[in-house]
């Protein structure tokens, strides 16, 4: 059994054949799709497809390229959703929450703003936050510590050994993907070999980050088993092994996923 613990199935990419690429993950032995939020606009959205697709779950919470267009009391919004959603054993979580200081034109304040008062609602609900550290390691884990947000999945982590020993220390756990199938990603490569295995979770970031072999293609969360695969080579273990391990480390992110059914 494999976990996608970020996907993005409800994105456009895959309005022609949604249903379909949920069905081939989970003949591929993913059982599990953890699909965040990225705005309000489509808290209900998420909400709604998980509940109808089956092994999926949800997470609410606004994206950093979002922060642009939210307004302050979407953060109210959002705090009535998360109430609103604490008996559905299919919310697992805040997120997708962050930083992103890569893509140009983002005001850094406003991106500050959102990500606070999102941890802090995390922090309130005792839920885990899954974080977007694009460019923003360092940031987004003094945003964790100032606000005592101690569980959750650092998404696509691409930071230096001693940010990633930092996040683990923070309590969250490392997501990797289809990045690590490129072998020129010599970084992420490394981290991916060399860090503890009880800290690292699979995702996909579907339809994004496709592995080596779709390069430039869409991503789907079938392919969770051939990039564990690769990680599995990797580190000189079976992927049976990276199976049971990230499987298990994602209910430790997302301790929620065990109130949800297959």
């Amino acid at each position: 059994m494999w976990i996608d613990t970020h996907c993005h199935l409800d994105a456009g990419e895959f309005d022609a054949d949604r249903d379909a690429v949920a069905s081939a993950a989970r003949a591929s032995g993913v059982a599990r799709i953890v699909i965040p939020a990225v705005a309000r606009e489509n808290f209900a959205t998420v909400r709604a497809l998980a509940r109808r697709t089956p092994g999926a779950v949800y997470a609410l919470g606004i994206h950093p390229l979002y922060t642009p267009q939210a307004r302050d009391e979407d953060i109210a919004a959002l705090r009535a959703e998360i109430e609103a959603s604490l008996d559905d054993p299919k919310f697992v979580g805040i997120g997708e929450i962050g930083l992103d200081f890569f893509v140009p034109g983002l005001d850094a304040e406003r991106q500050q703003f959102i990500y606070d008062a999102q941890l802090k609602l995390a922090r309130e609900f005792e839920l885990p936050a899954i974080c977007h550290v694009r460019k923003s390691q360092d940031q987004v884990l003094k945003g964790l510590r100032r606000n005592g947000v101690r569980c959750g999945i650092a998404h696509a982590f691409n930071g230096s050994f001693q940010q990633a020993q930092a996040f683990i220390e923070q309590g969250m756990h490392l997501g990797f993907g289809g990045n690590l199938t490129f072998e020129r990603a010599l970084q992420i490569r490394r981290l991916a070999e060399q860090l503890p295995l009880d800290a690292i979770v699979m995702e996909t970031d579907a339809p994004d980050i496709s592995p080596s072999w779709l390069y430039k293609q869409r991503n789907t969360p079938d392919q969770v088993p051939r990039i564990g695969a690769v990680l599995a080579a990797l580190r000189g273990v079976t992927p049976e092994d990276i199976a049971l391990g990230t499987t298990a480390n994602a209910t430790a992110a997302l301790p929620r996923l065990a109130l949800s059914s297959a």
